[in-house]
């Protein structure tokens, strides 16, 4: 039995499709994507990092302190199912979409917080997806940076990391690229 969502609590909540087989296979599926995530799941969680690649996602989520925590399963659920539904009838595709069910690590220790935001975000650099992480847009990086109107929690973040500049500089360390066995996907 894996721990509910408990309010108030962070979790990093991730998942890979069977084999090599890909997760989005145009922009537009990305896009689509994050829209079935915001419509299941922002009553519930508030988002303050996440990365989709190629053929699975991270997301690292705060419960939100009012949400029944079987409902906030419920929603998760329901936006992963959502997604493969309308994946499959699209690419003419049948089964299974996801490897498992997703996995989701409760983040407990602040340290530890630290760690998977700068993972997630370094994730596309660590698969060999792009050359400098920054230039990946399907993460909530650029969006935490900038000035533009954003869904996630962005004060949150920058207040974290002790403000805009050092929320930067921790991303580019060296040792940012080396992170705990538990985190991988493997």
């Amino acid at each position: 039995m894996t721990d509910p969502f408990s309010p108030g609590e962070f979790f990093h909540v991730y998942s890979r499709t069977n084999g090599a087989e890909l997760l989005f296979r145009t922009e537009e599926n990305y896009t689509y994507f994050l829209q079935k995530y915001q419509d299941h799941c922002s009553l519930y969680f508030s988002t303050l990092a996440y990365c989709l690649l190629p053929n699975h996602f991270h997301f690292l989520i705060r419960v939100e302190e009012n949400a029944e925590p079987e409902a906030a399963l419920s929603a998760f659920s329901n936006f992963l199912n959502g997604y493969a539904k309308a994946y499959n009838k699209l690419y003419d595709r049948h089964g299974g979409l996801f490897q498992r069910k997703f996995k989701r690590k409760q983040v407990d220790q602040e340290s530890y917080l630290s760690q998977v935001i700068i993972y997630i975000h370094r994730n596309p650099q660590k698969h060999g997806i792009v050359e400098d992480f920054k230039n990946w847009k399907f993460s909530s990086y650029n969006g935490l940076i900038s000035l533009k109107t954003t869904k996630l929690d962005r004060d949150f973040i920058l207040d974290w990391f002790g403000g805009l500049e050092q929320f930067k500089k921790v991303h580019e360390l060296e040792q940012a690229a080396d992170f705990p066995e538990e985190m991988s996907l493997e």
